[in-house]
């Protein structure tokens, strides 16, 4: 584990304010807070809702959210929203993904903020880009079933989202090339610039090679379950116990799998040395493979595949990685939950410097950084005290 002294910061220096909620947006903020930047969260009186979401929303605020200060603000009370625009007026980056328009209303639009600030970055995390649908109200789950994900995840007349908020934290990833763009080019130029990423183009971008594949072949692309893969030996077998995942996607590891198994039959036709052979015998070939698997454990495959260059996986679980020793080695960080509970999250999987990003990190309660913040924008206590009592700011319980 890297120590949260040395871990690196490329981005020390720059300061970013976060309106956001729930995945999306707060993605752009924690890979940032990793790299190195201040981050001020601005939540509503009471905390950002999503604090408070049950079933698989509970870890969406404790995942993306760490490392980051947190005020809370009544942006309806002129006091309150003059805070935000102090704090805007010395910041590098704005991160919102909100509804479109949200902000607007309220005097937080780019155009207007840059007139004040021309250096500002404005990072918008939206459902779609200008086009049609822009003002479509748009979730992780609206883009997979738009965008062609869902149909290709799920079997035939079935569609299934993704296991995981793969497009909120992809377009979140997205976000922050432009934003890292947008900072080089400021270097030049000295000016900021309004960066928008979305859902629903997101989508677009990764099951891009679908449609790169009916271009090419003019077949539509089938639904993963149901597709006719590149390679013949390229599945989920399973084991006496725990199904294990095997790919042989070249020439040279059919030969390498034929001899690691004593497969001297399927080796020694002729017929099968190539890969686009093997592919249309898969049906030929799969039954004796499946009946070797099922007569060993999952660890006797694993044991005979690790270190051949054979492409292998067992079956993980989330609740697996905790203990994964791969993760264990860098990829995980400690943190510490608003409820003072110490737990270990995945970081941001980068190596810089021949260092880890992941240091120790600290979830804020809702409000925590309050009086810290408004002494950093040269207010004195008398004003501080002034605006928490009024309720345009309120500190954490």
């Amino acid at each position: 584990m890297t120590s949260a002294s040395s871990a690196p910061a490329p981005l020390a220096g720059i300061k970013v304010v976060e309106f956001t909620h729930m995945v999306m947006g707060p993605t752009v903020g924690h890979i940032l807070a990793g790299l190195g930047a201040e981050i001020v969260r601005v939540e509503p009186i009471g905390g950002d809702r999503t604090r408070r979401l049950l079933g698989s929303g509970a870890g969406y605020f404790p995942m993306y959210n760490r490392g980051k200060q947190s005020i809370c603000l009544d942006l309806k009370d002129p006091e309150g929203l003059a805070v935000a625009k102090d704090l805007i007026g010395g910041a590098d980056v704005l991160i919102e993904n909100f509804r479109p328009g949200a902000l607007d209303r309220l005097g937080l639009d780019y155009e207007t903020l840059s007139q004040s600030n021309p250096r500002l970055i404005y990072c918008s995390e939206k459902g779609f880009l200008p086009g049609p649908y822009e003002n479509r109200t748009a979730l992780d789950e609206v883009a997979q079933m738009m965008g062609g994900l869902a149909y290709m995840t799920g079997p035939p007349g079935k569609p299934l989202r993704a296991g995981a908020s793969v497009i909120d934290v992809t377009g979140g990833l997205f976000g922050v090339i432009g934003i890292l763009a947008a900072l080089e080019e400021r270097h030049r130029t000295g000016k900021g610039q309004k960066v928008v990423a979305s859902l629903y183009e997101t989508t677009a971008y990764l099951v891009g090679q679908h449609m790169a594949q009916y271009a090419v072949t003019g077949t539509p692309a089938s639904p993963m379950p149901a597709r006719v893969s590149a390679w013949a030996i390229y599945d989920v077998f399973q084991t006496q116990d725990e199904p294990v995942f095997v790919g042989v996607v070249t020439d040279a590891l059919w030969e390498k799998f034929c001899k690691l198994f004593g497969l001297d039959g399927l080796w020694a036709d002729e017929s099968l040395r190539e890969n686009n052979q093997r592919v249309l015998a898969r049906e030929q070939i799969l039954p004796s493979i499946r009946e070797m698997f099922s007569k060993m454990t999952r660890d006797e495959v694993i044991a005979k595949l690790d270190g051949t260059g054979l492409p292998f996986a067992p079956i993980g679980r989330p609740e697996d990685l905790f203990d994964d020793p791969q993760l264990a080695a860098g990829g995980l960080e400690d943190v510490t939950l608003d409820s003072g509970e110490q737990v270990r999250l995945p970081t941001v999987p980068l190596e810089m410097g021949g260092q880890r990003i992941g240091s120790p990190q600290q979830l804020p309660t809702a409000g925590k950084d309050a009086r810290k913040v408004l002494a950093s924008l040269g207010y004195d206590t008398d004003k501080i005290d002034a605006l928490i009592a009024a309720g345009s700011v309120s500190e954490s319980a």
